[in-house]
């Protein structure tokens, strides 16, 4: 018996409509990395992009449970030294919620070229508007995700 592998051109890509009011933040990012790769698919692997795209609405509303939006802080360094920032995620939520719940998502995937991929097909939003209607976005059942 043979090893199946994926070809590029064998797979067909979903569009998901995820609304993210409500839900809490590690455990929607653990089931959108999941979609994003493909790991949902039974013929995934790992090598090869085989997840679909996501678009994600009303980040805004997400909920970090306990006190991790105090305690918790998202880092950066400008390159120089001393240049490093952290910014509470309490500050975020209020200024960027979009970037908080991305970056949640990119800590999830791959780091490598393989990830960079599967990022671009990832989509946030912190209110309930989105650009993509044309796609035909599925709404996603979250009743699985546990809500806080």
């Amino acid at each position: 018996m043979r090893t199946y592998s994926p070809k590029v051109n064998e797979i067909t890509r979903e569009w998901h409509l995820i609304d993210a009011e409500g839900l809490v933040l590690g455990r929607l990012a653990t089931v959108a990395a999941s979609l994003l790769r493909g790991k949902h698919r039974p013929y995934f692997a790992p090598h090869v992009d085989t997840g679909d795209f996501i678009v994600i609405v009303n980040a805004d509303k997400i909920v970090v449970t306990a006190n991790k939006a105090s305690q918790n802080f998202a880092y950066r360094h400008s390159g120089y030294p001393g240049g490093l920032r952290a910014t509470s995620w309490q500050t975020l939520m209020n200024e960027d919620p979009a970037k908080l719940v991305y970056d949640a998502i990119k800590g999830m995937v791959p780091k490598n070229r393989l990830g960079r991929a599967q990022m671009d097909k990832l989509f946030v939003y912190a209110g309930p508007e989105h650009k993509h209607a044309a796609q035909q976005p599925q709404p996603y059942d979250t009743s699985a995700i546990r809500r806080a």
